[in-house]
């Protein structure tokens, strides 16, 4: 193997492993205890996937494992430095964060969402973000109230 072809296998291995970082959200980074629970447990993740890399022989394999993990490792390090815990709702008067609603659509459809941190937030598993139009548009709201999601309006039927 000629020492140019080496050199070119480091060159496009080390171009491979030098991978955007993940963007952070912009504003606060608000977690519920389930959420920051989360990030700590893809930390672990991440961290233990980073080190199986290092173990590689390999040191282009080496590069090329370690990058995914040790960006996750930055971005999760940074989400769990920044994130501000807010205890459940101390009553179910209003939607705040961490309330779970049930709402239910014009077209007569019911669905019910925890409102959770960005990094928690899965709509289809029932959570939405407290930045996502519909949490901000609920927010604050009571049962009864209706909200305005541009040109659909949902009314809350439930606050737990």
């Amino acid at each position: 193997m000629s020492v140019a072809f080496t050199k070119e296998d480091s060159a496009e291995t080390a171009a491979e492993t030098m991978l955007p970082e993940k963007p952070i959200p912009e504003g606060p980074n608000l977690v519920t205890a389930n959420g920051l629970a989360l990030l700590e447990r893809q930390r672990a993740e991440a961290s233990a996937a980073y080190e199986a890399a290092l173990a590689v022989d390999d040191i282009n394999e080496r590069r090329r494992q370690a990058a995914n993990p040790y960006r996750d490792l930055r971005y999760l390090n940074e989400r769990i430095r920044t994130a501000q815990h807010v205890p459940p709702p101390q009553t179910n008067d209003t939607v705040a964060f961490g309330s779970r609603i049930t709402i239910e659509r014009d077209d007569g459809r019911t669905q019910t969402y925890t409102i959770v941190g960005e990094d928690e937030a899965d709509p289809k598993s029932g959570t939405i973000s407290f930045a996502s139009p519909l949490a901000r548009a609920l927010m604050g709201k009571e049962v009864g109230d209706v909200a305005v999601l541009g040109e659909a309006e949902v009314e809350i039927v439930g606050i737990r």
